[in-house]
């Protein structure tokens, strides 16, 4: 099986979020048959959902990976699990939250797994980071990344400068790293 290119959200909320995704993507880099290509810089927002909650620590990976897609699903859930991830409320608070957002230009619906992930068009904490590493990515439907950010709502966001591993973004060429403003 060839490599297959899947982007992957993180997101925490509770306990040090900080250093919740920054273990997350060391913990991503040393997936079996999978390596670690680019990583976002952190994106800070209030939440979506129930607002008495901290505000999200959010970022984006792109992973080269022949694991299948429920393989990967399984290795994200071990990582979660790992970092103490416990059933909370409908868009409540997350120790850890990682999400497949792309497997390749699959489109897979199934109980365990839907992807693309549902309502990635609407959420601007995610578009951001992923248009950062990939601003030329699409959806299997062929909508960019960068379109979609562009008319993504308004959702506050507060870049983190990155720090060592964290900005394998940096080595991209300029026509694929996009710069964005804090707000």
């Amino acid at each position: 099986m060839l490599p297959v290119d899947a982007f992957i959200a993180l997101g925490s909320n509770l306990g040090d979020p900080l250093s919740q995704i920054a273990a997350a993507i060391e913990a991503l880099s040393h997936l079996p048959h999978t390596q670690l290509m680019r990583a976002s810089k952190r994106y800070v927002n209030p939440p979506m959902g129930p607002q008495d909650q901290p505000d999200y620590v959010n970022a984006v990976v792109l992973l080269s990976t022949h694991l299948a897609p429920l393989e990967l699903l399984d290795a994200l859930q071990a990582l979660e699990h790992a970092a103490g991830r416990f059933a909370t409320r409908h868009w409540g608070e997350r120790v850890l939250d990682l999400d497949i957002l792309t497997y390749g230009s699959q489109i897979i619906q199934t109980e365990r797994l839907t992807i693309p992930h549902v309502g990635v068009a609407e959420r601007r904490f995610v578009l951001a980071p992923w248009a950062e590493i990939a601003a030329q990515a699409q959806l299997p439907d062929g909508r960019r990344i960068a379109d979609l950010l562009a008319a993504a709502p308004n959702h506050p966001l507060h870049v983190l400068p990155a720090v060592g591993r964290d900005d394998l973004a940096s080595n991209l060429p300029d026509s694929m790293a996009m710069n964005h403003p804090e707000t």
